[in-house]
């Protein structure tokens, strides 16, 4: 029988975070887009936490939204409880936080990509991806349907030969009740790609009307609810709170004396499990002095009672996560409505992908999210965005749009894929920055929005609501140093006349007690922007000039065919990783585990030479 063949520019395999970023980037810059789900309504499931944003993941939700992506938006519509985390630090290091309403968020995210007269949503499973000549076709669905394309964009998530784990049960699925994807999992393999197994967990959702809430300590939203976007002006809703809660020594011990019946302790689970996020019972093996550890009763949603117990991830039997349950005080009398559960899955080695995160022996062929060996709604949101806008661009044959790790978490991110690798599931923290103070929540549109306006991403309201903004800040910054405070009016001696700029950087000065003084109608963010600049200018000098070293490095490019080989004075251990990750340029490469400054130093020499 012959094949029904319909023609896109761009198809995306999977619809969760990456594959809405990355479909939507491709339509919207005009391209004809399809993506592939094997379920329509559960696009942008939120399968973990109902929550979006963190530390560090704050930061990337902000770079999505100033390049013109959707997480931001999406989260200010149904979010549900708002927090602001790490004020007790500096500006370098905030990052927003928010509960959402589980289901208005897929409603919400499904009902934005409707809206795109380019793209199209199909509900099919993906079996196989067809490839000649070294450059992907287009795919050919499970019913027999063959669909083309220029470029593909694979984001499938936990569903790649996706294993589930109860305790001793095991079941095959892509997330708890949905089907895996056995069959492009299995192509996968054989594509000649270096690939691994990787292993994620949830925790157990409990019925919110049998927990005794008089037992655990509020947690409230923020007064003032910080937004994710940009463009939000401010948020008004009203928040829902959290609740804390503690295990006890009952738990450990109960968790103790059942270890051997985890699969993690077992043998059972072959994948390599997330170190930063690690389950209950991890926890307890590996910290045997700790007391108790925290945990957060989180709402599911407005509608729903459900909660999820953030910090219980595991995959214990049953009749242990029940029996955990009921030992900490206020759960007693808890009712689980679904059982945590570990989950491993198919991953590629991200050193298999250029920075524009195309495969490298594989050209059309881009990947984005936990395929790449990441985990998180967020580290999986950028990598789509930026895998999308390089798909399309390469249908365009423009150049690949890379942003640089001085100008982006986003690009600390991809650079730290596709050079080091992913042994464990990547997440991203604040440490990772070597320019914390550049990479801040406030000046991420400064730093990305004109890259998302280039590359036609960004609307005309968003760009110019920034323009208003740059013009709004510069005007103030000039307003701050020529102006001598008011002794009277701020409490200081007549004699003590410093500029506004000069007061600001007091440890006690904030912007806010003269802000109605400066403009009437701010646009968000604008004054904690001009506040760090002007309170952290000594360090945000320094940094500067140290980011202009670092550049100086990445502007020495390396030719995708440097011979490593032939250049004598490099250890064979050198060789092999610089021709297995072949870094884009000598500053990439002096960042490749392994490589010696040393042998930087020679490279840069046979650079000189052969130039």
């Amino acid at each position: 029988m012959q094949k029904v063949q319909n023609r896109y520019q761009v198809i995306v395999v999977g619809a969760g975070h990456a594959g809405c970023e990355a479909a939507h980037a491709c339509a919207r810059l005009g391209l004809k887009t399809a993506i592939v789900t094997m379920n329509l309504d559960l696009i942008a499931q939120m399968s973990c936490n109902p929550a979006i944003g963190g530390i560090a993941k704050g930061h990337l939700v902000r770079e999505i939204d100033a390049l013109g992506g959707l997480m931001g938006e999406v989260t200010d519509v149904v979010g549900i409880q708002f927090r602001l985390l790490n004020t007790s630090r500096g500006p370098a290091v905030w990052s927003p936080r928010a509960q959402c309403d589980k289901k208005q968020y897929r409603l919400r995210m499904r009902e934005v990509l409707e809206r795109e007269a380019d793209l199209r949503i199909i509900q099919a499973e993906v079996a196989q991806l067809t490839i000649s000549d070294g450059r992907v076709r287009g795919v050919d669905l499970r019913d027999g349907r063959h669909l083309a394309a220029d470029a593909v964009v694979v984001t499938t998530g936990t569903f790649l030969n996706g294993l589930a784990h109860i305790g001793e049960q095991t079941f095959t699925c892509g997330r708890s009740g949905e089907a895996a994807s056995n069959l492009l999992g299995d192509q996968l393999r054989n594509l000649g790609l270096e690939w691994k197994r990787l292993k994620t967990g949830t925790p157990p959702r409990l019925d919110g009307r049998s927990i005794d809430w008089s037992r655990f300590e509020k947690q409230p939203g923020d007064p003032v609810p910080t937004p994710f976007s940009f463009i939000t002006n401010k948020i008004e809703r009203e928040q829902v709170p959290c609740y804390v809660a503690y295990t006890t020594p009952q738990t450990h011990e109960l968790l103790r004396h059942n270890v051997s019946r985890s699969p993690m302790y077992s043998g059972q689970i072959e994948g390599i499990g997330p170190r930063y996020c690690p389950s209950i019972e991890d926890k307890v093996v590996k910290f045997p002095d700790k007391a108790r550890h925290q945990l957060f009763l989180e709402p599911e949603g407005l509608d729903t009672y459900e909660i999820y117990v953030n910090g219980m991830s595991t995959s214990m039997p049953i009749d242990v996560q029940t029996a955990m349950i009921a030992s900490v005080p206020g759960l007693e009398g808890a009712e689980m409505i679904r059982p945590g559960y570990a989950i491993e899955y198919d991953a590629v080695d991200p050193r298999e992908l250029s920075r524009s995160l195309e495969v490298r022996s594989i050209r059309g062929l881009f990947l984005g999210g936990q395929i790449n060996g990441t985990s998180g709604y967020e580290e999986a949101a950028c990598q789509g965005l930026m895998a999308g806008i390089n798909a399309a661009r390469s249908v365009g044959t423009e150049e690949s749009v890379v942003i640089p790790r001085v100008d982006g978490y986003i690009g600390i991110l991809i650079e730290d894929l596709v050079t080091k690798g992913a042994d464990e599931p990547y997440r991203m923290f604040t440490s990772r920055a070597e320019f914390r103070l550049r990479l801040r929540i406030d000046n991420a549109d400064e730093r990305l929005t004109p890259v998302g306006r280039k590359i036609g991403l960004v609307s005309d309201d968003r760009w110019h609501l920034y323009l208003r903004k740059q013009q709004q800040k510069a005007d103030l910054l000039e307003r701050m140093t020529s102006t001598r405070v008011s002794a009277q009016q701020l409490g200081l001696a007549p004699e003590d006349r410093p500029t506004l700029a000069e007061w600001l950087r007091r440890p006690q000065a904030r912007i806010a007690q003269i802000a109605g003084e400066l403009l009437d109608d701010p646009v968000q963010g604008v004054l904690d922007s001009v506040e760090t600049e002007l309170k952290y200018a000594g360090y945000i000098a320094q940094q500067e000039r140290q980011v202009a070293r670092l550049l100086d490095s990445d502007r020495r490019p390396l030719p995708e065919d440097f011979p490593y080989f032939d250049i004598p004075g490099l250890s064979t251990e050198v060789r092999e990783k610089l021709t297995r990750v072949r870094p884009a340029t000598l500053g990439q490469a002096a960042r490749v585990p392994g490589v010696t400054p040393a042998a930087i130093a020679v490279l840069d020499v046979f650079l000189g030479i052969s130039r």
